[in-house]
């Protein structure tokens, strides 16, 4: 609908409010020749889909139609067209012998594409899915290569870990006169917190963002615990006897093989 702004009886802001009211979802085109700030700013909170000024020529208003009807598959076309390009920079980067840190990048890439390619679009999808389920198969690849000399060797190149998170991360910011809040949220995925950080965003700034490799398992009595304890599990079962509830050798291996490939990418931070 085009909508003029200035009309006799009720005005463009007052018919585009009953609008909105029986017909939501109908875009609306509001045309005016009043450039004033309150009028835009009322006509953009009421979710105008376009706004043009008089006068106006045949060229504005099918540009306009076009914007509005072609908007979601330019974007569509737009977002595959870039995916596509960056599919093959992905699939060669499984042939590499990647560190930690790239693996991450790799795993936020991937995540950064899920968010930005449409449900409706199964194919597209469907790709991302299956290079996904090769990321997956090489991550865990790379871990069990890794893993173990991360734990044991001190002068290995090695990522963040749970029981360091204390330490090297929320530690320093403790300064005299500060209030620090550390807010943990089990089980949070890249993906999850890349769609509520616009709603944090408008409350906070988020200063910067950092990954870090949870130990395995990532269950409850070993991860998590060793994010406040600071320690291995091993450390925190001969340092607080009377507090740790182990598991038996075969419910601690049967534990380990599942929560390993159940949690193949790393938790965020």
């Amino acid at each position: 609908m085009f909508l003029d702004e200035h009309m006799p009886g009720v005005s463009g802001l007052e018919a585009l409010s009953q609008i909105k009211n029986t017909k939501p979802n109908l875009p609306v085109v509001m045309i005016t020749k009043n450039e004033e700030e309150q009028i835009m700013e009322e006509a953009i909170g009421a979710k105008i889909a376009d706004y043009l000024i008089k006068p106006i020529n045949p060229n504005q208003i099918l540009l306009s139609i076009k914007k509005i009807l072609d908007n979601k598959r330019l974007v569509i076309e737009k977002t595959n067209l870039s995916y596509q390009q960056e599919f093959r920079k992905i699939s060669m980067a499984f042939l590499d012998d990647m560190d930690h840190a790239q693996w991450s990048d790799i795993y936020k890439k991937l995540v950064f594409w899920e968010l930005q390619i449409e449900e409706a679009d199964r194919e597209m999808a469907e790709v991302l899915d299956m290079q996904k389920v090769e990321a997956n198969l090489n991550f865990c690849r790379f871990i069990k290569r890794n893993y173990e000399n991360w734990l044991n060797n001190a002068n290995v190149e090695k990522p963040l870990l749970s029981h360091q998170i204390m330490r090297k991360c929320v530690f320093p910011e403790l300064k005299a006169g500060e209030p620090c809040f550390f807010i943990l949220i089990d089980n949070l995925r890249w993906d999850q917190w890349k769609t509520i950080e616009p709603i944090l965003s408008e409350y906070f700034n988020v200063d910067k963002e950092e990954s870090y490799y949870s130990i395995l398992p990532t269950t409850t009595a070993y991860a998590r615990n060793a994010i406040f304890s600071g320690m291995m599990p091993s450390e925190m079962a001969k340092t607080h006897p009377d507090l740790w509830v182990g598991e038996d050798e075969d419910d601690s291996k049967n534990n380990f093989e599942d929560d390993f490939l159940a949690n193949k990418f790393v938790r965020t931070i």
